[in-house]
């Protein structure tokens, strides 16, 4: 069973993955290689001058992996809730965790498959999103969402920031306490 599930690997997925892994949790990220910034020019993103939305996501992957962030390509159909236990079933195998962020995009399907609850989404071209509360918590307990599957801006540096703020949420919730991550220079 892993710590941590997260279903899609565009910015918001990674970040979270990224905090996941580095905080020591068996972090999962299931991606159908769906993610609208493989679309993308980016040229504001704090940090890089200039990138490829492809370039920007392979990235975030490699980041999430180097911490042991495990990657699988499937895509998620639905998430059901057994006691404390979330499954979500892909298209081909099934996969056990304690929580689970939904970082999706613009897609709601899973959400709406699930019974996760929605609303209408207030970015341009965005009708509907994931329904949370401030700390990114569905009516499903356990699953979070996060990035423009909740509902944030669709910048790639608003997206990122979203997915770690809510990793960073769930991660307190595992451990009991707030979680604190702060890499310092060596001397």
């Amino acid at each position: 069973m892993y710590d941590v599930a997260i279903i899609g690997a565009g910015p918001t997925g990674a970040s979270a993955a990224l905090f996941a892994a580095k905080a020591g949790k068996k972090t999962l990220v299931i991606d159908a290689n769906q993610s609208i910034t493989k679309r993308a020019w980016i040229e504001n993103h704090y940090g890089v001058n200039e990138i490829t939305g492809p370039d920007l996501v392979e990235n975030g992957k490699k980041q999430a992996a180097k911490f042991g962030a495990e990657i699988i390509t499937a895509k998620a159909v639905k998430i059901t809730a057994d006691g404390e236990t979330l499954t979500v079933e892909t298209d081909s195998e099934s996969y056990q965790a304690a929580k689970v962020i939904v970082a999706t995009g613009l897609a709601t399907d899973l959400a709406e498959a699930s019974g996760i609850g929605t609303k209408p989404g207030t970015e341009p071209r965005v009708k509907t999103v994931v329904a949370t509360d401030a700390t990114g918590q569905t009516n499903v307990p356990g699953v979070y969402a996060a990035g423009a599957a909740a509902g944030t801006s669709l910048h790639t540096i608003v997206t990122a920031g979203d997915g770690a703020r809510v990793a960073i949420e769930v991660l307190s919730v595992l451990n009991g306490e707030r979680y604190v991550d702060h890499d310092v220079l060596k001397a």
